[in-house]
């Protein structure tokens, strides 16, 4: 289920992208309070953008505008409103987002397209590991994707290692749709109670929020921690709430693929200009398709690397690495750039650890401060001093660790209202 445009030249998805841009260009102007005013204010005319090049004319769209002027980015009137979502507010506060009937069509064709590049097909059932409840997007997604697609979903949610296993054993679906860390409780419930985890039916997992690759996509810590006991492929997927897409990896794991018919990707530096091939960016978007509420180049806030070479699977779209981190949450620690992700990676080599928290702050002249707090069954200055050597070996630098109480860790973890836990608190102004 590859579709078509997926495996034109470059040069055709590139004419492509550009025919729907202007119809994109022409809804937002006529339909956008804010995009309207956002082209009244910089004196853009519509006509002008001809090319994907010619993005760059257009000043992008952050989420602070998205939290200022929310109800002015809705393109439609309530009574075509289907559906509420909000974003988790990682970074600030939750954003309302709107979608009609067609929103969800297109939300139930992305996750589909994405499902299959994955090698999921009718004939199998996923196990839902996330909640569908709270305002979130995400597991309602996964569900009209199954759905579509024409495949079976057991709806379980989120933790609860025995009713997992249960639904696992009862029902015997073929992939789970899960945060990959959670695997690592799955595995070690399966090894209590004599369940042998390669004999379960179980042919890959779609993981969600959390990074099993590094940049080079062998896995990282976590994806090694997993699958040196269950023997199953482990597929990365990248979405957001605000592009209503999906980028997944297909069987060859190298990058999550962009599906150009759904959103248009470019990677800008700190100047919001494009980065050469190969460097790091902040990945903005520009969906296609969406209507309530339609993004004009918008900025993820989050940082990765873009893939152009054709892929073995048949397709020729652009494929996005790992996420290096958020761009707000960049650490300069000890004159070393730094993003969470790296201090997690090195966190989940020990076994010992039942759980962490990252807190970053400003010191008293103003420079970033880290503050890891850490909770295990058996803390010891000994365990202390290997962590701190592995920060030293794999990042040269060692942040400030602190033996804390598993309650107090998850307290800051799972704060009210949180739909995931949370790894990282920023108290930098």
């Amino acid at each position: 289920m590859i579709p078509e445009i997926e495996t034109k030249s470059a040069a055709e998805i590139k004419a492509f992208q550009e025919n729907q841009l202007q119809l994109m260009l022409a809804y937002l102007s006529k339909n956008s309070p804010f995009y309207k005013r956002h082209f009244e204010t910089h004196q853009l005319y519509i006509s002008e953008i001809q090319t994907l090049e010619d993005l760059t004319k257009i000043p992008v769209t952050t989420k602070d505008d998205l939290q200022q002027f929310n109800d002015d980015f809705i393109c439609v009137p309530k009574s075509k409103i289907i559906d509420y979502v909000t974003t988790s507010g990682t970074l600030g506060d939750p954003v309302t987002y709107v979608l009609t009937d067609a929103d969800l069509e297109r939300l139930a064709y992305n996750e589909a397209i994405s499902f299959a590049c994955a090698g999921v097909s009718s004939d199998d059932t996923l196990q839902l590991m996330t909640t569908m409840d709270r305002r979130f997007m995400a597991g309602l997604a996964y569900f009209l994707g199954v759905r579509k697609l024409g495949a079976g979903i057991i709806r379980v949610g989120a933790g609860i290692p025995e009713l997992q296993w249960d639904s696992i054993l009862k029902f015997q679906p073929t992939y789970l749709i899960v945060v990959p860390s959670f695997l690592l409780k799955m595995i070690e419930y399966a090894q209590q109670h004599n369940i042998d985890l390669n004999a379960s039916g179980i042919k890959g997992a779609i993981c969600i929020g959390e990074a099993i690759r590094n940049e080079d996509f062998t896995l990282n810590t976590l994806g090694k921690k997993i699958t040196e006991h269950w023997n199953i492929p482990l597929f990365s997927t990248y979405a957001s709430t605000e592009m209503s897409t999906a980028f997944t990896e297909c069987s060859s794991q190298q990058g999550g693929h962009l599906h150009p018919e759904l959103i248009i990707a470019e990677l800008l530096d700190e100047h919001n200009n494009p980065v050469k091939e190969g460097e790091t960016g902040e990945l903005t978007i520009t969906t296609l398709g969406v209507e309530a509420m339609p993004l004009l180049r918008f900025k993820t806030g989050d940082m990765m690397t873009a893939h152009h070479e054709s892929c073995v699977c048949g397709r020729n779209t652009l494929r996005l690495g790992p996420i290096a981190g958020r761009k707000k949450q960049m650490i300069k620690y000890k004159g070393t750039t730094l993003y969470p992700p790296a201090m997690q990676n090195v966190l989940n080599n020990f076994n010992e650890l039942e759980c962490f928290v990252i807190e970053i702050s400003h010191n008293a002249i103003g420079t970033d401060e880290i503050l890891i707090k850490i909770a295990s069954h058996t803390p010891s200055e000994q365990l202390l001093g290997q962590i701190k050597d592995h920060f030293r070996a794999k990042l040269r630098v060692t942040p400030k660790l602190e033996w804390c109480d598993k309650k107090e860790i998850d307290a800051l973890r799972f704060p009210k209202l949180s739909r995931k836990p949370i790894l990282v608190i920023d108290k930098r102004k």
